[in-house]
């Protein structure tokens, strides 16, 4: 929208005593990335009899990812955190975001495997929050803190993830 467009609409709410207005919006942008659907997972692990499972990913901002996987049917919670740096080292929002750290940011996200599969959530992973062709990026976040990783929680995952 042009300056002068704008600065005419806020004058007149001036006007009427700041009531609101609501601005002409440009329509909507192409999207600046195409989605795909990642395929079937090749290997992936039988539902078992356990009633949850625990995973972590990183794939860009923390929120984006927490926010997808916390709609995935069998999902129990998605918690925004860190992961793949030293064990030692206390990190906080600003530390990691500095990307000097060795971590990255990351999700828990804790499942019912009879609900959803660990190859599923890759899937999803794959298909909607990374790129994982992308070098310490996702979308317009860039540095070492916004790479794609994959944390296995057991042996099970590892084989999964791998294939």
């Amino acid at each position: 929208m042009r300056p002068q467009i704008i600065a005419a609409c806020l004058a007149t709410a001036a006007l009427l005593g700041g009531a609101s207005l609501l601005l002409p919006v440009a329509p909507p942008a192409q999207a600046a990335e195409e989605t795909r659907l990642a395929p079937e997972p090749a290997v992936d692990e039988a539902p078992g009899t356990a009633r949850t499972a625990t995973a972590y990913f990183a794939g860009g901002c923390f929120w984006g990812v927490e926010g997808v996987f916390s709609h995935v049917k069998g999902v129990k919670s998605s918690v925004s955190g860190y992961g793949g740096g030293p064990a030692n080292l206390r990190v906080d929002y600003d530390k990691v975001g500095s990307g000097r750290t060795g971590y990255a940011e990351a999700v828990r996200v804790i499942y019912d495997p009879t609900q959803v599969s660990y190859g599923t959530l890759l899937r999803i992973f794959f298909s909607v929050i990374t790129d994982p062709t992308t070098l310490n990026y996702q979308g317009p976040d860039h540095g070492t803190q916004y790479r794609s990783a994959l944390f296995p929680q057991s042996a099970g995952q590892e084989k999964v993830a791998k294939a």
